[in-house]
C-alpha cells in the first residue's frame, strides 16, 4: 500500500517526536523526514527533490528561529515547491496573525496547537491533523488532474431578474478549507458604498475569527468586524460569525449568536446564517458558497432560492476543497457557478443592477 509521505517541521525536538508518532501510528501515513526550522525544512527539501522523494504533505510549526514558518512558506512558493501544508499554530495573538497570514501565502489549512507552542497534550488535535493531512493529500492529487469547469449562469436569471425586479438588501457568504484566502479575494473588492450588510460563515476554531476579521478589516473598502451577540446590523459592514457559536439574523435587525449544537458537525454553521437570512430579506438576498469540505450551505442556499433569493456557487476549478459549492449545486437551486475571481464583480453587478 502507497504511503502518504510526510515531512514535520518544529523547532521543538518534543514536538517533533510527538507529531511524528502520531502520524506513524497510521498505516496509511509515515514520516520521511523532520525539520528543527525554516531554514532547515528549504535544505531537506532541496536534498528531498535531488533524490526524487519528495514530501507528499508537510506539517509546519510558525513560530521557529532563523526563518519561522511564513518565512518558510514564502520562500516555497518563490522557489515554485507546490507542497501542500498544514500549519500548526497556538491561539496567541501573535499566533492567530500570523496563521492568517500564512493561509494566505499558500498553506492548505490549520491546526491549532492545545496549549501553546509546546503542547504535551498534543494527542488531543490527533484526528483533525490527520483528516487534514489525508484532505491535503487527497485535494493535491485531483488538482494535477481535474481541469473541468462548470461555470455558469442560469438562462432564467436574468428574466426572473427582469420580472421579479428586486432590492438587495443583504449578502451571505459560507466557507471553509481554503475559505481564508478564498474570502480574502472577494471581501476586499467590495466597495465602500454598497450600502447593504454582508454576512460570513467560515469554518474556524474559536480564538481565530477575530484576527481574520481584523486582517479583512485592514486591506478592506467596507469595515470587517467579528459579529458580537445584539450587535447592530449596518451597511458597508461585514459581520465575521466567531468561532465556536453559531451566527443567526434576526428581524429586530440584530445579530445573534447562540451554542445550539453543531450542524454538520461545525459551529458556526453556514446553514444556520442562510436560513435565518432567508427569512428576515426573501427575495432580496444574494448567497455564496465558496471552498470547502462537506455540505453546510447546501440546505441554506436551497432555501434562499426558493424564497426568491439569488444564489451562487464557485466553480470547481479554483476550488482548494470542492465540497459545499458541489453540495449546493446538486440541489438544483444554484444560479450561477463562477470563478473565484468573478464572484466580486458578479455581486457588485447585482446589487447596482437591482437598486432602486
Amino acid at each position: 500500500m502507497k504511503k502518504i509521505k510526510i515531512l514535520v517541521v518544529d523547532d521543538s525536538a518534543l514536538m517533533r517526536k510527538f507529531i511524528s508518532d502520531m502520524i506513524n501510528e497510521e498505516k496509511d501515513m509515515e514520516v520521511i523526514g523532520t525539520a528543527r526550522n525554516g531554514e532547515d525544512l528549504l535544505e531537506k527539501l532541496q536534498a528531498f527533490q535531488s533524490g526524487h522523494n519528495t514530501p507528499d504533505v508537510i506539517t509546519l510549526d510558525i513560530e521557529m528561529p532563523k526563518i519561522d514558518g511564513l518565512k518558510a512558506l514564502k520562500q516555497m512558493k518563490e522557489k515554485n515547491i507546490n507542497i501542500p501544508t498544514i500549519v500548526l499554530s497556538s491561539i496567541s495573538k501573535q499566533g492567530t496573525e500570523l496563521t492568517m497570514e500564512c493561509l494566505h501565502s499558500g498553506a492548505f489549512d490549520f491546526v491549532s496547537k492545545p496549549s501553546g507552542s509546546i503542547s504535551i497534550d498534543i494527542n488531543k488535535i490527533k484526528e483533525k491533523l490527520i483528516e487534514r493531512i489525508k484532505m491535503a493529500y487527497k485535494t493535491s492529487n485531483i488538482k494535477k488532474t481535474c481541469v473541468n469547469s462548470t461555470t455558469f449562469v442560469s438562462e432564467n436569471l436574468h428574466m426572473h431578474n427582469r420580472e421579479k425586479r428586486r432590492n438587495i438588501g443583504a449578502i451571505v457568504i459560507g466557507a471553509s478549507t481554503g475559505g481564508p484566502k478564498a474570502l480574502y479575494s472577494v471581501l476586499t473588492k467590495l466597495p465602500d458604498n454598497f450600502n447593504i450588510p454582508t454576512f460570513v460563515v467560515q469554518h474556524m476554531p474559536e480564538g481565530f475569527t477575530k484576527a481574520f476579521a481584523e486582517r479583512l478589516n485592514n486591506n478592506s473598502y467596507q469595515k470587517v468586524v467579528e459579529a458580537e451577540d445584539n450587535m447592530l446590523i449596518y451597511p458597508n459592514t461585514i459581520y465575521i460569525a466567531p468561532g465556536g457559536l453559531h451566527m443567526e439574523l434576526g428581524n429586530d435587525k440584530k445579530i445573534h449568536l447562540n451554542k445550539e449544537p453543531p450542524i454538520w458537525g461545525v459551529r458556526p454553521a453556514v446553514d444556520k446564517l442562510f436560513l435565518s437570512a432567508s427569512k428576515v430579506y426573501g427575495k432580496n438576498i444574494v448567497s455564496v458558497i465558496l471552498t470547502g469540505m462537506g455540505k453546510d450551505g447546501a440546505e441554506g442556499t436551497a432555501k434562499i432560492k426558493d424564497n426568491g433569493g439569488i444564489t451562487i456557487s464557485e466553480d470547481e476549478s479554483t476550488c482548494t476543497i470542492y465540497g459545499m459549492p458541489k453540495a449546493a449545486y446538486a440541489t438544483g437551486k444554484v444560479d450561477m457557478v463562477l470563478k473565484l475571481d468573478n464572484i466580486a464583480d458578479e455581486l457588485i453587478k447585482l446589487v447596482s443592477l437591482n437598486r432602486g
